[in-house]
C-alpha cells in the first residue's frame, strides 16, 4: 500500500502538497513550540497539513530536507548567527515565530546594561560566550513574522494553512483594544492598569486583557498606533512616564518609539 503520509492531502475537497516543515530553536524558552503542541484538539488536523521533519520538542532525530523554517528565540551568541544563515540558505520560506524572533523578545532587556555587567551578574565565575540579544531579521531575510509572547496557537494554524493553500497572509491592522471591546470586556484603565492595548497589534483575541492583565506589547505596534494618545491617557491616569517606558520596552517591538520618547526626555 503507498505511505498515506506522502499522499497529497485535500482541503476544502482540492488536494494541496503538504510542505516539509521544520522547527528551530536559538536563545528562548521554547514555549512557542510548545504552544503548537498544547493544540490537542486541532493538532491532528494541523499537522495533516504539513510534514515535519524536525521538531526537537515533539520528535527525535529529524532531516534537513525542509522547505519552511519555522525559528523560535532571538539571536545572542555568534554561533547562532552561522546556524540562523544555514538554516536560512536550505528554506524556501523561513518563518520568525514568536516575539523574541520578531523583536528580540524579554532577552533584548539585557541590552540596557553593559554586557560585562550582565556576564558577570547572570553567571559569575562561569560565565560564557554572550552578546545583546537580536531580532532573526538582523542578519537574514525574514519571510514572514508570526507574532506574540507566547505565539497563539490559533493564529499559527490559521497562518500554516494559508501559506499551504497559497491563500494572502493576512495581519488584523487594528489594535488589541478592538478585541478587547469585541469580547465585552470592561477597559483596565478603569481598574486602575496600565495597558498597551490601544497601541499594540491585534490577532491574539486579547488574551491578556482577557484575564484581568493589562497588554504589555508584545505582538508590537498596531499599523498607525497612536503613541501621543496613549501617552495622555497614560498620563491622566497617574501612570509615571518611565512605566509606559519600562513596559514598551519589555519584548522590543516598540524600540524606536522608546528611543524616541527617550530623546524627548521621556521621564516624567
Amino acid at each position: 500500500m503507498p505511505d498515506s503520509s506522502l499522499t497529497p492531502k485535500n482541503y476544502l475537497g482540492v488536494p494541496v502538497e503538504r510542505p516539509k516543515v521544520a522547527f528551530f530553536e536559538l536563545s528562548s524558552c521554547e514555549g512557542c513550540q510548545l504552544q503548537i503542541l498544547n493544540n490537542e484538539s486541532s493538532l491532528l488536523a494541523f499537522l495533516d497539513l504539513i510534514e515535519i521533519v524536525r521538531f526537537r520538542e515533539a520528535m527525535s532525530g529529524g532531516g534537513d530536507d525542509y522547505e519552511i523554517a519555522l525559528v523560535e528565540g532571538s539571536v545572542t551568541r555568534p554561533d547562532e548567527v552561522e546556524r540562523l544563515k544555514l538554516i536560512r540558505a536550505q528554506a524556501r520560506l523561513l518563518v520568525a515565530l514568536g516575539s523574541c524572533a520578531c523583536f528580540g523578545g524579554v532577552n533584548q532587556l539585557k541590552n540596557r546594561f553593559p554586557l560585562d555587567w550582565v556576564k558577570r551578574e547572570v553567571y559569575g565565575e562561569h560565565p560564557i560566550e554572550t552578546a545583546p540579544a537580536r531580532p532573526l531579521a538582523d542578519f537574514v531575510a525574514v519571510d514572514l513574522k508570526i507574532y506574540g509572547c507566547p505565539i497563539k496557537k490559533e493564529e499559527v494554524e490559521r497562518i500554516v494553512t494559508d501559506l499551504v493553500i497559497g491563500k494572502e497572509i493576512v495581519y488584523p491592522d487594528y489594535p488589541v483594544c478592538m478585541e478587547c471591546k469585541a469580547n465585552g470586556n470592561l477597559c483596565l484603565f478603569e481598574l486602575g492598569e496600565p495597558c498597551l492595548g490601544p497601541v499594540t497589534r491585534a490577532g491574539c483575541d486579547a488574551w491578556c486583557p482577557n484575564s484581568r492583565a493589562g497588554c504589555w506589547g508584545c505582538r508590537g505596534p498596531a499599523t498607525e498606533a497612536n503613541l501621543a494618545q496613549m501617552l495622555a491617557i497614560m498620563d491622566e491616569r497617574g501612570f509615571s512616564r518611565e512605566t509606559v517606558i519600562d513596559r514598551l520596552e519589555c519584548f522590543g517591538g516598540f524600540a524606536s518609539q522608546v528611543a524616541a520618547l527617550r530623546a524627548a526626555g521621556g521621564h516624567r
